[in-house]
């Protein structure tokens, strides 16, 4: 997989070489949503269409070291997330698409890369769709097609390790009975294998029963969403004892997020 690329719409910004491009993406003006030490994520627009951009300065030993020893793998820049990227989409699981993604550097400590993706216009997070009058009546759809994509991505070697319904976007306009499409963003953490290791199968589902509990699911809606992510994931049809780690591990977060247990 290249350490360059810049897709066809943004080649006559940027350019073909790669040390312009760099310091070009890195100067961008742009709408801040995240600013930290090491990572800079903004919204720009060119030629009338809107990006998101997410430039990253190298984490330095200190952070790597940090996480190593805490048994994690330090994410050292943009490249988690271009792969991740490029798989759900050849797999055809609605996400961001990718416009343009740079790594330079041998050193880990002092990587720099970014990654530009093409924005998802007129969308709203699933965690604040739950509160529009039109969601109990397309309520049945979104969870089988939350189900549907997680065991799909699952299925295809990619956990997310930030799996909240936050984190999936809708188009409100579009969504109607019997057809919502539902897109994974923020795979910054992303990881791939050829197959998704049982505890964060376990992570990802259970942050999304997590982040659903105040919605109440009943015993059918989550019998329901058991068989649609089995079927779609048949890494783990009839397992009980991962729905029985997922409810426990969901029951945990929700009690160390809000001091009780949920209803």
């Amino acid at each position: 997989m290249s350490d360059f690329f810049i897709a066809e719409p943004l080649k006559k910004h940027f350019t073909d070489d790669p040390d312009k491009a760099f310091e070009k993406i890195f100067h961008l003006e742009g709408e801040d949503y995240r600013l930290v030490k090491a990572r800079r994520t903004f919204r720009f627009e060119l030629d009338g269409k809107g990006y998101f951009a997410k430039v990253h300065r190298g984490i330095g030993w200190k952070e790597i070291f940090k996480d190593l020893f805490l048994f994690k793998l330090p994410i050292l820049g943009a490249q988690n997330e271009f792969s991740a990227l490029e798989l759900l989409n050849a797999k055809n699981i609605p996400t961001m698409k990718s416009a343009a993604f740079g790594k330079r550097g041998w050193n880990p400590a002092r990587q720099h890369s970014f990654l530009i993706t093409e924005e998802l216009a007129n969308m709203v997070s699933l965690e604040d769709f739950v509160n529009d009058e039109r969601f109990p009546a397309l309520r049945r759809v979104i969870f089988d097609t939350l189900a549907s994509s997680l065991g799909a991505m699952h299925s295809a070697g990619v956990n997310h390790r930030d799996c909240y319904i936050c984190h999936y976007l809708l188009n409100p306009e579009q969504a109607v009975p019997g057809d919502v499409k539902l897109f994974v963003i923020d795979l910054h953490r992303a990881q791939i294998r050829k197959s998704v290791p049982f505890r964060y199968r376990v992570k990802d589902v259970a942050g999304i029963l997590f982040s659903s509990f105040d919605l109440k699911p009943s015993g059918r809606e989550l019998l329901r969403f058991a068989a649609i992510y089995s079927r779609v994931n048949p890494q783990i049809k009839r397992d009980g004892r991962f729905w029985s780690a997922v409810s426990k591990a969901a029951r945990k977060l929700y009690k160390k997020e809000f001091g009780r247990d949920p209803q």
